[in-house]
């Protein structure tokens, strides 16, 4: 994805997150209508498929965890400082870090109750907007796109892309699944996801960057 694309998505991604926000709080019927179909429809499969309902969440709480992607985006930021890209390895480092400042304190202003089951398979802690799981998911695997060396084969490109993809989708599907989060919380964590990713990734948004670095192209993969 190029720079300019990137640039026009991460304006685009907050302002719907900032809608989204607003509609949440103001509990919007359309929106907290569609929110509970989806809910009720995922719940009872979940219950009646107990070896399914297991299988994901070994995928919630272990492989996409939010602790999960942080380790990743962590040993990401040791390998660029060994190798002396000291730049983009704050930048991974920041922008971990502001996401889950964002995502508490979103949490705690909104302070939006999880969906409530008689016979939960799976329970979380704290208010439910927007989702951790599907935010941090976001941010870390959108920062590893951006770390592809620009000539990197064209196989790698796309593998990390497919991986990506389902990670970031995977998560959130599972998040709904299990009952802990709405639909909308799991939107706002992408969209919020993807609107940090470009404001931390574009070059308009870190003007100094060194020209030692390997990235010299147009373009963020």
């Amino acid at each position: 994805m190029r720079n300019d694309q990137l640039g026009r998505a991460g304006p685009a991604c907050a302002l719907a997150a900032a809608v989204l926000t607003v509609l949440v709080v103001v509990a919007w019927p359309p929106l907290i209508g569609f929110d509970e179909r989806i809910a009720g429809a995922l719940h009872p499969y979940a219950v009646s498929h107990p070896a399914v309902t297991g299988l994901t969440r070994v995928f919630s709480d272990w492989v996409w965890d939010p602790w999960t992607m942080r380790a990743l985006a962590a040993a990401a930021c040791a390998w660029l400082w060994w190798h002396g890209d000291r730049s983009r390895a704050v930048r991974v480092a920041v922008v971990t870090l502001v996401a889950s400042a964002v995502q508490q304190g979103l949490k705690a202003l909104v302070g939006r109750e999880r969906p409530q089951w008689p016979d939960p398979v799976d329970s979380a802690q704290y208010a439910a907007y927007p989702s951790g799981h599907a935010m941090t998911a976001t941010v870390v695997c959108g920062m590893l796109l951006w770390l592809l060396p620009a000539k990197a084969p064209r196989g790698l490109v796309y593998g990390a892309w497919a991986v990506a993809a389902v990670s970031v989708l995977g998560v959130g599907f599972t998040r709904l699944y299990l009952g802990v989060h709405w639909f909308s919380d799991v939107l706002a964590g992408w969209l919020l996801g993807v609107a940090l990713v470009a404001l931390a990734a574009c070059r308009c948004a870190c003007p100094g960057r060194s020209p030692a670095s390997p990235r010299t192209d147009d373009t963020v993969r």
